[in-house]
């Protein structure tokens, strides 16, 4: 190996620590912000059943809360290049993150399962704006290279699933409206530090124009596209642990918090700790079809139904999560030519559909096929993405930690 090959292995998986030094504050409030945006998936959790029971509400209906997020927020993927081309990603940001406020908030108020339904797929609609827009931003503007930036992201993300779970736990004992209102209060303190904090957008001519079709364009890129149809199915098993595990536990907001406030702890020291390691042990592919695997027998394990055993799964199903996480991101920002903005958007489009879909029907797999169907299927989508990995080339991507000009993130600094 080449001193420069033997250079470029050593500082392609950075530590957290080398991630986090030296980062501008765009970066810092952009995670802050992201952070809480991603406790929106968890939060909900530990007041399933209790909203279940005050609204009158069946599983299927409530597990809605997350397909109505998830599915309204893989369209809107759609539109984050277009909204960051004509408007600019500081404005794109605080607009999804001025949704989000006020879906949470008018959350804390609803009186009904539906009503709690369309303000979620409004929530999403601010998430979808936020989330592809602040991977670009941060990637764009973060010190150190793509390999740090997507480090720190996933590590918002870890902690905003830790966090979510908490916030609903233990606001979530008072009522069930709390964990919105708290959600609502803390993404307010997000849109006033991003209003005042980050950089103007550039001008529209100093930005790369994008069309709305472009995200599905990018997704013919092959690796790309296997890349994103593997998240996908990866994802759709994370939702049928997300999604179905509270009802299965049959517990309370306290103890369905503080076991998904585990499961979120583990999530993100492994997206920080782990998966460069694995990376580094593996490769980035290898590393995923691996973890896929090892999380499809996490599931076929759960599928035991002991209830011990499922608690035991979903804390430890976080440390694969979180792996899986940074390695597929990572993954997907190496491949295509594109714009990051634009990849991102095509890969989030096919990675939250996954979720959206398994939010969906796990309610009804439940229903048709018993309480265990859910594991079961989660445990067969895992060994898609295994093999959908495998179709990938390993040649012919770019250099994932160094991000060639024409790949400028839109509106980044």
């Amino acid at each position: 190996m080449s001193k420069t090959a033997a250079v470029r292995e050593a500082s392609a998986h950075p530590r957290l620590a080398d991630a986090l030094r030296g980062q501008p504050k765009t970066v810092w409030v952009t995670a802050f912000a992201a952070v809480i945006a991603f406790m929106g998936i968890g939060l909900v959790d530990p007041i399933l059943n209790t909203i279940t029971e005050e609204l009158g509400a069946s599983p299927t209906e409530t597990t809605l809360l997350f397909g109505s997020y998830l599915g309204v927020q893989v369209l809107a993927m759609l539109l984050t290049g277009v909204m960051s081309y004509r408007f600019g990603a500081k404005r794109t940001l605080v607009t999804g993150l001025v949704l989000i406020v006020l879906a949470a908030g008018a959350c804390a108020l609803a009186n009904s399962i539906e009503t709690l339904v369309w303000l979620r797929a409004v929530w999403g609609l601010g998430n979808a704006f936020f989330i592809a827009t602040a991977l670009s931003v941060i990637v764009g503007a973060a010190a150190g290279g793509q390999a740090g930036a997507i480090l720190l992201y996933e590590a918002a993300l870890g902690v905003g699933l830790a966090v979510g779970p908490l916030l609903g736990a233990v606001l979530g004992t008072i009522s069930w409206r709390g964990p919105f209102a708290g959600t609502a209060v803390l993404m307010a303190i997000g849109v006033i530090l991003c209003t005042a904090m980050l950089a103007k957008d550039q001008n529209k001519s100093a930005r790369q124009k994008i069309r709305l079709i472009d995200p599905i364009l990018a997704l013919r890129n092959r690796n790309l596209l296997l890349t994103s149809l593997g998240s996908a199915f990866y994802t759709a098993a994370f939702f049928s642990i997300i999604a179905w595990s509270p009802f299965v536990l049959g517990e309370g907001a306290f103890f369905v918090g503080f076991v998904f406030f585990g499961w979120g702890l583990c999530v993100a020291v492994s997206s920080v700790v782990l998966a460069p390691k694995v990376a580094g042990w593996f490769g980035e592919r290898g590393g995923a079809v691996i973890t896929v695997l090892i999380y499809a027998l996490v599931l076929l394990a759960m599928a035991a139904g002991n209830k011990t055993v499922v608690v035991i799964g979903i804390i430890v199903s976080g440390i694969f999560s979180g792996i899986l996480n940074t390695l597929f991101t990572g993954t997907a920002m190496s491949s295509g030519a594109g714009p990051r903005a634009v990849n991102s958007a095509g890969y989030n489009f096919l990675r939250w559909f996954g979720g959206a879909v398994s939010a969906i029907l796990v309610g009804h797999l439940a229903q048709w096929l018993g309480m265990r169907a859910p594991f079961w299927a989660g445990a067969i989508c895992c060994a898609v993405a295994a093999g959908l990995l495998l179709l990938r080339s390993g040649a012919g991507d770019p250099d994932p930690h160094a991000v060639p000009e024409a790949a400028a993130a839109v509106g980044a600094d």
